[in-house]
């Protein structure tokens, strides 16, 4: 077989090749305007330097050096470890999602973005992953201003600093320090500019340094002696505040005082700090923990590197963490902690030690921040997800280095610092990044519940358990530190959803939904027993079978709306030997069929099988099309006429060039554009061309439903029928459905009762129920012979209405004598012919259409009945030729034969 040696489907997007660093392009020999091919390999980066020293750097921050006291002084030793031991744990239930995914296939640029959006599509990868690169910029700007704070603790000029060393050279104030931020900001805006390999080299020579500065925190807690400090803050009324605060070394009355929580007042916010405060605070330390995972486009081996880096530096850092809240616990007493975030200055052998730590590890994480916020919008730029806004991001530079969005991501970082205080802008970062943190472990808990084949991670030591854990904790922790920017990111979440899913960008990437879809169906499929039917809650459930599409369209978009809520399903067969044949050229089509039920807006299956006759084929669909409970009890045809029919496709406005050029911007196809669907289908035909189905034929095929105990329908001139696209604002007012519950061709038949006629019935109250024909009016009309001395048909009248009663069916009733019709019937009045299939005159059959038209033919659609085929093939063109003479020139006709009891009166 040809595709047994097919390759396999590249860690891209089928067939589509990595050419920059944070995702995937289309290869193209032309690149996009205003785009520079990359010429370099993007991924340079070892686990080392490309994982664990960003994540290290990231998860220290500004938190390490001027927040640890700030925690232990307004929560106390105990609380601060709670604190410290429910992030890391919601952080580690989240690292192991990370784990899972990334181990379970080649992950390109984006990194969080990339994971969620593959795994949950892109309306909640698309709007998740905005909003993480939202989280990343606001957490580079807040470690800007939380190095500038550090800068001016020791620089400043103003005379109120809590600190008395240094050069006071630098003025302070709001607008100063506004300024002094975007300076940063620009400094990291050019390191980001060369390139991230640049910035990952210079990182490890930042992470020796700050590894040197607490190195000489631990060795100052035993080698400097104690100390007694004056600190000085600007009080009410341009009063100065003055504190006394004391270092004493190791001391256990020191650590038995700093047990306790004690909340107090921020110098820096002038705002009463809570648990919840503190612990937004001391949670930015944690959100660093994807610093690696953003870098997957660097990465030479991203799914070796990001769980093993990952983990090893969350280890590390937590047990940093740990350590010093308990050293400076024993050593500093609260005052100190509360009144002096900068305390570890003071403490130190060699002050300098602190400064240089604290500005080397809060610009690195100002950098990885920007670094990472940027190859995410590059990602979501390269998807399209957005459109035009974020056209420009896809832009990057020969050595791969994606520059239009590190100037994206500058810009916005800048309009971040002018909120002025690290502490104003912690609890926002905070609550983005555990909402980016709760959908990773949302992906993770998706992909696992779903069960797919193809879910195989390498990391193994994560289960549903912890991904549910892991969403639970996030949402939890976002409600208590802040519940308005909590509902407010959800909102914004939902906002993003709605619009993505709205604006319908396909892709394909595989849907986890999908996964999910098919795992429940076939739940509820295996619940849904056939045994338990009850005939109140039938429902039409259809096989439309479909010749042409293009001359087909009208009735497709007719059944779409008589289905109510049931199973329709598009049938065709294609004519072939597949012996002859080297493959199953069915398979081929699907995807054009497919294509043109988008197209169409219809709900419906498509079933396409090979056959040597269409009469076979059309027994193989009504035998397996469907699963289960959910299986064809009806058969809808088009009528066997010699009509030219019109060609839809030349006429729906779906199916113009300038559609498809609105609509294909950014949006997968699948394979199938306008184009080759309008080639695939083949034109009408016309009035000399061969016909593949001959009359006995289709008889047979009618013969063959009912034999099957299936309903049939015929569709004639349906293309006619207007208002039934998806566009069309019908709401049915100015229709009109007549239904002709009496079978017209046995004219000694008197019987409104039978199994076909309440069928007829059935499905036009069906159709009165559908969008498109809620308001249309419903006439019944009931053929009575006048002219005779039986008055039976006013007893029937009354019956009649009766059931209409019982039914619950708003129907008028029309009463029309047919007299003058039933005598050009040959028969004697009152005796019925023995054939299966009586010979009708000429003058009877133009009789009954000259009727049909005298009453119905305003009508928007016509239910009529239609009689059983005959036994006899020779009888079959007999048949036909009785049925084309009494709709001819009707307009939409619906001939329907029922064969199920369909209808209920009691609850």
């Amino acid at each position: 077989m040809s595709n047994e040696h097919t390759p396999l489907i590249p860690s891209g997007v089928c067939g589509l090749t990595v050419t920059a660093a944070p995702c995937c392009t289309e290869t193209d020999p032309t690149p996009d305007s205003g785009s520079e091919t990359p010429t370099q390999d993007p991924r340079r980066l070892n686990t080392f330097f490309g994982v664990m020293v960003p994540t290290i750097l990231s998860m220290f921050s500004i938190v390490l050096f001027l927040r640890t006291g700030f925690v232990v002084g307004h929560a106390g030793l105990l609380q601060g470890l709670l604190m410290v031991i429910v992030a890391y744990t919601i952080v580690s239930l989240t690292i192991l999602s990370i784990c899972a995914i990334s181990t379970n296939g080649a992950i390109q640029g984006g990194g969080a973005y990339y994971m969620i959006s593959r795994s949950l599509g892109p309306e909640f990868g698309g709007s998740i992953g905005l909003m993480f690169f939202l989280a990343k910029v606001f957490a580079c700007g807040g470690y800007v201003l939380g190095l500038v704070e550090a800068i001016l603790d020791v620089f400043g000029a103003d005379p109120e600093t809590s600190v008395s060393e240094g050069v006071h050279v630098l003025p302070q104030g709001y607008w100063y320090t506004v300024l002094y931020s975007s300076v940063i900001l620009l400094l990291c805006l050019i390191v980001c500019l060369v390139g991230a390999h640049i910035y990952s080299r210079t990182a490890f020579v930042i992470l020796l340094v700050v590894t040197a500065s607490l190195l000489s925190i631990f060795v100052s807690s035993v080698a400097v002696k104690a100390q007694t400090f004056v600190i000085t803050h600007p009080g009410p009324d341009n009063h100065t505040l003055h504190y006394n605060a004391s270092y004493t070394g190791f001391s256990a009355t020191t650590l038995r005082n700093n047990l306790g929580s004690d909340y107090s007042l921020d110098y820096s916010t002038n705002t009463v700090m809570s648990f919840a405060t503190v612990f937004a605070v001391m949670f930015t330390s944690c959100t660093g923990i994807m610093a690696g995972a953003n870098m997957s486009g660097e990465l030479k081996t991203p799914s070796v590197s990001i769980p093993k880096g990952t983990i090893i530096a969350v280890f590390y850092t937590f047990t940093v963490y740990v350590l010093l809240l308990i050293l400076i616990s024993a050593t500093c007493d609260r005052t100190l902690l509360i009144q002096d975030y900068g305390f570890l200055q003071r403490i130190n052998v060699w002050p300098p030690f602190v400064t240089i730590g604290i500005y080397c590890a809060s610009l690195s994480a100002a950098m990885c921040a920007m670094i990472g916020a940027s190859r995410i919008l590059h990602a979501l730029a390269l998807d399209h997800l957005f459109g035009l806004p974020l056209a420009p991001a896809a832009i990057t530079s020969r050595s791969g280095n994606p520059w239009v969005s590190v100037l994206y991501t500058w810009g916005l970082a800048q309009c971040v610092v002018f909120a002025g205080q690290l502490n104003a802008v912690a609890g926002l970062v905070t609550v983005f990044y555990l909402l980016a943190y709760a959908a990773v472990d949302l992906a993770c808990l998706a992909l696992e519940w779903a069960s797919a084949p193809n879910f195989r991670p390498t990391f193994q030591l994560f289960s549903w358990h912890t991904c549910l854990l892991g969403i639970v904790s996030c949402l939890v922790m976002m409600f208590v530190i802040n519940p308005v920017y909590s509902s407010g990111s959800i909102v914004l979440l939902l906002v993003l959803l709605l619009f993505l899913h709205y604006r319908s960008p396909t892709s394909s990437w595989g849907y986890i939904s999908q996964a999910l879809i098919f795992h429940q169906v076939r739940k509820y499929l295996l619940m849904l027993d056939v045994r338990k039917d009850h005939v109140k809650f039938w429902r039409p459930q259809v096989l439309l079978m479909v010749s042409n599409p293009r001359s087909s369209c009208q009735l497709i978009l007719f059944v779409n709306q008589l289905k109510k809520g049931g199973l329709f399903v598009l049938g065709h067969v294609q004519l072939g030997d597949l012996d002859t044949l080297p493959s199953d050229p069915v398979q081929q089509q699907y995807n054009f069929w497919l294509s043109l039920v988008d197209k169409l807006g219809v709900k419906a299956f498509v079933d396409l099988t090979l056959s040597h006759s269409v009469r076979q084929g059309t027994q193989h669909l009504l035998r397996i099309t469907g699963l289960g409970g959910m299986k064809p009890n009806m058969l809808i045809l088009g009528f066997y006429d010699s009509c030219t029919p019109d060609d839809f496709f030349l006429q729906d406005s779906a199916f113009c060039a300038s559609s498809e050029e609105q609509g294909s911007e950014g949006e997968y196809n699948f394979g199938v554009d306008l184009p080759s669907l309008q080639a695939h289908f083949p034109p009408v035909r016309h009035i000399e061309s061969p016909r593949w189905l001959s009359p006995e034929e289709y008889v047979g095929i009618i013969s063959d439903a009912i034999k099957m105990n299936k309903n049939v329908c015929l569709g004639r001139y349906f293309f006619q029928l207007q208002g039934e696209d998806k566009d069309s604002k019908v709401d049915g007012s100015e229709r009109t459905i007549d239904v002709w519950p009496l079978n017209l061709l046995q004219p000694g038949c008197h019987d409104y009762e039978d199994v076909c006629s309440l069928f007829l019935l059935q499905m036009a109250c069906v159709l009165n129920m559908s969008n498109k024909w809620r308001n249309a009016r419903m006439r019944i009309f009931l053929n009575v012979q006048t002219g005779s001395c039986d008055q039976g048909w006013v007893v029937n009248e009354e019956t009649f209405r009766e059931l209409l009663r019982n039914l619950r069916i708003r129907a008028s009733i029309k009463i029309v004598p047919w007299d003058s019709v039933v005598q050009h019937h040959s028969l004697p009045e009152g005796e019925r012919s023995a054939e299966p299939m009586p010979a009708l005159s000429e003058d009877y059959l133009s009789a009954v259409n000259g009727m049909l038209m005298l009453h119905s033919s305003q009508a928007a659609v016509r239910f009529l009945y239609l009689p059983r085929p005959p036994a006899r093939h020779s009888l079959s063109q007999q048949y036909l030729a009785q049925l084309e003479a009494v709709t001819i020139g009707l307009g939409p006709t619906l001939l329907i034969h029922g064969v199920t009891p369909v209808t209920y009166t009691e609850l």
